[in-house]
Order: structure tokens, then sequence, then C-alpha cells
């Protein structure tokens, strides 16, 4: 359950920074309510799955579902392009996450 919070909290990231990027320097007012909850919730399940997993290691996998997640929306919904070495990395980073929860010590 601990590491599904970890997820979802990186998803929440992910809707806190395009939230950030909609806010316009904090001058639209209903981007700025989205990044408020998206990053109370972000904040709020990280914190909550540290009681279980390691600091360094949750920061690292929060911090790669933040970044996917934000790469794969601008690339689907706002058309950035990126190129075949950009998502092979990126797949690097998904494998060393995988790598990490699977062989994990106790």
């Amino acid at each position: 359950m601990h590491w599904f919070t970890l997820i979802v909290s990186g998803i929440m990231e992910v809707g806190c920074i395009i939230s950030l990027k909609y806010a316009e320097g904090f001058t639209k007012f209903p981007p700025l309510i989205t990044y408020t909850l998206f990053g109370f919730l972000s904040a709020f399940l990280f914190s909550t799955s540290l009681k279980f997993i390691p600091l360094g290691m949750a920061f690292l996998i929060w911090v790669g579902i933040a970044t996917i997640g934000i790469i794969l929306f601008e690339s689907l919904l706002l058309n950035k392009h990126y190129s075949l070495f950009d998502f092979l990395f990126m797949l690097l980073i998904v494998i060393g996450i995988t790598g990490l929860k699977l062989f994990q010590t106790k």
C-alpha cells in the first residue's frame, strides 16, 4: 500500500506542475487552485509513504514518476516532440525504478 501511495503522490506532482504551467506566473486563479490542491495531496501522500520507504529511495521514485508524467503530458497533449533517444533514456528511468522496487533489501 505504501508503494501505491508513493506512485499516486508522483502522479499528483504531475498535476501540480502542469497546473503551475497554466497559472502563468500565478495570474490565473483556477490553475492556482488546482496547483495548491495537487501540491498538498502530493506532499501529504509523499510524507505518508516516508513512514515505510527510505527517503532517498522514495524521492528518487517520486521524481522519476513526476518527470516521466510531465514529459508524456507534453508529448501527448502539447505536441512537444522528443527524439527516440529521449524516450530510450526515459525507459531507463522506468527500468531503474522497477529494479529498485523489485530488488530492494528489507
